[in-house]
């Protein structure tokens, strides 16, 4: 099970497994990640579990399609290295990503 670190805007790591197969969205709610909301249950419209990739993972998670992107629009503060974390597929070689989260997601 690869080890997923989310780390708060006040700096505070959360370290959870995850399961391979499953999106990061849904290990963020899993493991009561308050900060990734995910409104609209994983179906890439409502931007609210907006999170940004640490850079060194942003290859391994691949770019944000068109949708993806068009919705990140509607994120607070979107960065070069923000993704929907319901699009964000989790493998064994994502073990140990780093995941920064928003400070709010309206």
């Amino acid at each position: 099970m690869p080890l997923i670190k989310f780390i708060t805007v006040n700096g505070e790591t959360r370290e959870v497994n995850a399961e391979s197969g499953s999106n990061l969205m849904q290990v963020a709610l899993d493991n009561g990640i308050d900060e990734i909301l995910g409104e609209c249950g994983g179906s890439c419209s409502c931007a609210t579990c907006h999170c940004y990739i640490g850079d060194d993972w942003l290859s391994k998670t691949g770019k944000p399609d068109d949708i993806e992107q068009e919705m990140l629009e509607c994120a607070l503060e979107p960065a070069v290295n923000s993704r929907l974390s319901c699009q964000v597929n989790i493998s064994d070689e994502l073990d140990g990503m780093v995941v920064h989260l928003p400070a709010a997601q309206y």
